[in-house]
């Protein structure tokens, strides 16, 4: 029996979406849309594509070779995923060039040689070739906390959490993909259940989306494991409800962009020889995706080592796991979100510095921080109520934060992607001036607990408020 599809994904010319319009149909509703007309000007869809439209390896393979990369074994099953095997890009390009002459040129589809099928994945390009702009992110992704927190801080507090390897590994989130054709990604939902974004800089793929509200259809009959691949022989027996899913599908042609929303399971399978740019993020409307992932994966993990529930640093090891295996644990997450309420109570504070009446895109601006604050808030409120992100020695310190090289970096992001989004110029020389700032009784505010946090963002509303109510 073939898949059931139910739905389409959407396809807009992204050039005639306004940024409320995309947050107001796409990203608060958590539905995938395609936007065409983004890439016109990104220097990858230029240098990486050959006069035919193919991958222009050649380039590739002598600008980039030298990295080191993860590349899939997409006909070997390891676990949950592919076999990963690590080569050098040049490396990788051989391989790839080998099996195209063996087809005779065309679209290479490897597998059918008796070949590996290769697929080069997660290959963070942005980390290792800074100056090489290749591209620039659609103004509607660029509410990008993630990205924005990784390029000023390490996501793990504690040393001992990860390994240098590790830590490379999750270093930010922007990824380049290579694959030839029949090249695939197995089923699954994004890392944090993210939002993601892939473009398509050459080739086509196609996507196979489930719902949400149907995930509980591909997992086996304890809720533990997901099936692997939708186009198997999948068993009826182990995953009882996989024929009653309802899938949505999608063909995304070159130069478009697709966003896949949080929890949306997905499979992906390149139709044509492909490349493309790929971001997982999240912000202030699928926070509460990250934190309900972290706490089903935080109970996954004590209750796997419920045994040693008597040992003193039980807890300490409880964490240690969910980091290893979520990417984070709630230390982490908590360190995380109270900086980013600092930096976004710094941007709003400097908004209403000296103002008399704000203007309708500052007033926007505003209103966007209010609810990434909010947003933030509710997440605080959920952690006080399960003793969650406490932890003795860990304070954060707004005076010191201010004073810290690397937090007014992530302030000075933050502000500047909210002139992005907003078109809002006229902060510029407030958001340079962040050494200066004056907050009256929140300068001395220290939190050390999600009570803490929520408390902290409660005067700021109500002291910052202030400044823009008429």
């Amino acid at each position: 029996m073939g898949l059931k599809i139910g739905g389409r994904v959407q396809k807009v010319n992204g050039r005639e979406v306004s940024y409320g319009e995309f947050v107001e149909k796409y990203m608060a509703q958590n539905q995938p849309v395609v936007l065409t007309g983004l890439m016109d000007d990104w220097r990858a869809c230029k240098d990486w594509v050959s006069p035919n439209g193919k991958p222009n390896l050649h380039f590739i393979s002598t600008h980039f070779g030298k990295s080191k990369v993860q590349v899939a074994d997409c006909g070997t099953r390891e676990f949950t995923d592919q076999k990963r095997i690590e080569m050098t890009v040049s490396e990788f390009v051989d391989h790839w060039l080998h099996l195209s002459s063996a087809n005779n040129g065309g679209n290479c589809d490897c597998g059918a040689a008796g070949k590996p099928l290769l697929y080069l994945k997660d290959w963070h390009f942005v980390k290792e070739y800074p100056e090489y702009i290749a591209y620039r992110t659609p103004v509607d992704f660029s509410d990008d906390w993630l990205n924005l927190y990784l390029d000023k801080f390490h996501m793990h507090n504690d040393p001992d959490t990860y390994s240098e390897r590790n830590e490379i590994s999750c270093s930010d989130y922007r990824f380049v993909y290579m694959g030839a054709k029949g090249t695939w990604t197995p089923l699954h939902a994004d890392v944090f259940r993210s939002y993601s974004w892939s473009a398509n800089v050459c080739g086509k793929k196609q996507w196979y989306f489930l719902p949400p509200s149907q995930h509980h259809l591909v997992f086996d009959r304890n809720m533990k494991s997901t099936v692997y691949n939708i186009f198997a022989d999948v068993s009826q027996s182990k995953f009882p409800g996989f024929e009653k899913a309802v899938w949505w599908e999608c063909t995304q042609e070159e130069n478009e962009v697709i966003f896949v929303p949080s929890g949306w399971y997905h499979q992906v399978h390149n139709l044509e020889d492909t490349i493309s740019i790929n971001h997982n993020w999240f912000n202030g409307y699928n926070l509460s995706w990250v934190w309900d992932l972290l706490l089903k994966d935080y109970t996954e993990a004590s209750d796997y080592i419920e045994d040693l529930k008597g040992c003193d640093d039980f807890e300490e090891l409880c964490q240690r796991n969910l980091a290893a295996n979520t990417g984070m644990n709630f230390y982490d997450f908590f360190i995380f979100i109270v900086r980013f309420a600092f930096a976004n109570v710094a941007v709003l504070h400097k908004l209403g510095h000296g103002k008399k009446e704000p203007s309708r895109k500052s007033s926007e601006m505003i209103q966007h921080i209010y609810f990434n604050l909010e947003s933030i808030r509710s997440i605080a409120v959920k952690m006080k109520n399960i003793d969650a992100g406490n932890r003795q020695g860990v304070l954060l310190d707004l005076r010191k934060n201010l004073e810290d090289h690397s937090f007014l970096e992530l302030y000075a992001a933050v502000g500047k992607t909210y002139e992005l989004i907003h078109e809002q110029s006229e902060v510029t020389q407030a958001l340079s001036q962040c050494k200066e700032l004056t907050f009256s009784s929140l300068i001395g505010s220290q939190v050390q607990s999600s009570k803490d946090l929520v408390t902290f963002i409660d005067d700021a509303l109500t002291e910052l408020g202030g400044a823009f109510s008429g």
